[in-house]
Formats: C-alpha cells, sequence, structure tokens
C-alpha cells in the first residue's frame, strides 16, 4: 500500500461484543453468528517504512491481529504500543506480551507518567518490565513525538476527562503526512471535554486540532440504554448527543465515525434505523478493518 496507513482493529466497548455474561437478545443474536463479533477499540498504524503501532492491548489481540494482517499484510515484529487509559479493555491484554505468549523482548510501550505509575505498582506488569518485555516512554501531554525513528507519523496525546480511578485518560492524534486522525474511545462528557480545550463547539475542536477523521466515543445510542445501570457513573456522551451538537455533516467537516459500542448499542445491528440516522447525517460507525492512509 505504501505511505502511512490505520487500520481499525475493533470498535466495541470493553467487554467487546457479545458481552461475557449477556444473555439478551442483543448478545443472543452475535453467539448465534459468529460473523457479528466485535473486539474492543483498538486502532494499528503502519508507518512509511513499515513499521507497525497498536493503540491498545484489548483480550483479543489474536482476532486483531488477523483484522490487521487481512486488511494491510505488512511483515515484522510490533514497534510500538501505546496505552490511552487503565481502563479494562485497553490494558486486559499486556500479559499477552509476556514469556506466556507472544515472548516480546523490548517493546516500547508510550503512555502517560500516570499510567506508568499503575504498570509499576501492579506486580505482574512491573515484572514484565523487568524481564524486558516493555521499555515504558512516558509522554507530555499535547506534545507530539514519533512513536519510533524513520516511521513517517507523530502521536500527540490530547488529556480529556475520564473516570481517573487508576490513570488519566488522553485522546491519540495521528498526524501523517496529509492527514490527521483523531482517535478517541472515551471521555466523560462533551461539555467537560470541550471546556478543558477552550472552545465551545466540537466543529471548533476538530478544527482546532486539524483532524480529517475523528474516530469517537459511541459507546451509547442513549441515556435509556442500561435501565439497571446509573449512566452518570459510567459517564460517556451518547450518539444521540454527538449528532444533536454536529448535526448533518458540512462540505468541510472531517469524517466522523463511531466506534467503542457498547453490546446494547444498536448501531451494533447494520439493519437498524439508528444506523441509518447516522449514515443519512453523513457520519459513520466504525467498521473492523477498515484502512485510512494519513
Amino acid at each position: 500500500m505504501g505511505g502511512v496507513r490505520a487500520t481499525l482493529l475493533g470498535m466495541a466497548q470493553d467487554g467487546g461484543y457479545p458481552q461475557p455474561g449477556c444473555a439478551r437478545d442483543c448478545c443472543v443474536r452475535a453467539v448465534q453468528d459468529a460473523s457479528l463479533a466485535r473486539s474492543p477499540a483498538a486502532l494499528g498504524i503502519v508507518g512509511a517504512d513499515e513499521s507497525t503501532h497498536l493503540f491498545e492491548a484489548s483480550r483479543d489481540l489474536g482476532r486483531q491481529f488477523e483484522i490487521w494482517h487481512d486488511a494491510d499484510p505488512v511483515e515484522g515484529s510490533l514497534a510500538t504500543l501505546s496505552l490511552t487509559h487503565a481502563h479494562l479493555g485497553h490494558v486486559d491484554g499486556l500479559g499477552l506480551f509476556g514469556r506466556e505468549v507472544m515472548g516480546a523482548k523490548g517493546l516500547v510501550l508510550h503512555c502517560s507518567e500516570a499510567m506508568a505509575g499503575l504498570i509499576s505498582a501492579t506486580p505482574a506488569w512491573r515484572q514484565m518490565v523487568g524481564q524486558g518485555v516493555f521499555s515504558v516512554h512516558t509522554w507530555q501531554s499535547g506534545a507530539p513525538f514519533e512513536p519510533s525513528p524513520g516511521c513517517g507519523f507523530t502521536i500527540t496525546p490530547i488529556p480529556v476527562p475520564h473516570r481517573a480511578e487508576l490513570s488519566d485518560n488522553h485522546a491519540l492524534l495521528v498526524s501523517g503526512p496529509n492527514r490527521n486522525l483523531l482517535f478517541l474511545p472515551d471521555h466523560d462528557d462533551w461539555g467537560q471535554t470541550l471546556a478543558a480545550h477552550d472552545v465551545e463547539t466540537i466543529r471548533d475542536w476538530l478544527a482546532v486540532l486539524k483532524v480529517d477523521i475523528a474516530l469517537l466515543d459511541g459507546t451509547f445510542w442513549d441515556v435509556g440504554e442500561l435501565p439497571h445501570r446509573d449512566m452518570a457513573e459510567i459517564a460517556h456522551p451518547t450518539v444521540l448527543e454527538t449528532l444533536s451538537r454536529m448535526g448533518t455533516r458540512w462540505r468541510l467537516d472531517p469524517e466522523l465515525v463511531f466506534i467503542h459500542l457498547n453490546h446494547t448499542n444498536p448501531l451494533l445491528r447494520p439493519e437498524a434505523a439508528e444506523v441509518a440516522a447516522v449514515v443519512d447525517a453523513g457520519w459513520a460507525v466504525g467498521e473492523e478493518g477498515q484502512v485510512w492512509t494519513l
């Protein structure tokens, strides 16, 4: 293919789809038809030098590597891993890089200082660092860096508010030679995120960041999706809110793609009216194996 490429390797929420323990119709259909299964949100980047870089470490790494290879076959070992935050689906595959499975050596792991502190404080992860599986490199919020020499793109970690029980949270802005992609699988709500960056609208923020493709938190369609849970406690903006704030796509708008979908989200059903509503507005629902050239 050539150039810098990004491949969507997962578009479901941390539990994946179908979600373990769910016996509702939303998940039964995916149990009965394995082709409907989806992995937790993750992104793969291939650099201009054909180096490979992974965002998030989910338990579905095996499936995600197959998706990546099918969409954009590249030889060689993974060069770097970047983690946005410490919630389950974004880190529960870290152990797969260790001696029991892949036996990685010197894998460069980019993260915030808070995430690095958690790695150091977690015995299993600290042991892997000691064994040389990971080489932890901490970033500075807002400062672009090249994840490996000669890869041809930079990553800018952008702090965004999200439940900080274990670590802080960052969106990752990937800047290639021609286009920029924003990876934002999780944040609490648009009000806090926009206020944190001193802008009034989503369009303003994406314009400041010069985003061409935005992979956005689409965890829930609306606030009534989990009647047995406190939605304020879970803390994610709904797709309906994002659509309300954005309206119909304008000619100069970036691509807007919803990812990190909870198992209850009707956007997981291609035939759903909610999918049609997103598409009719000019936006999209993420598809695993989708590739963007940057």
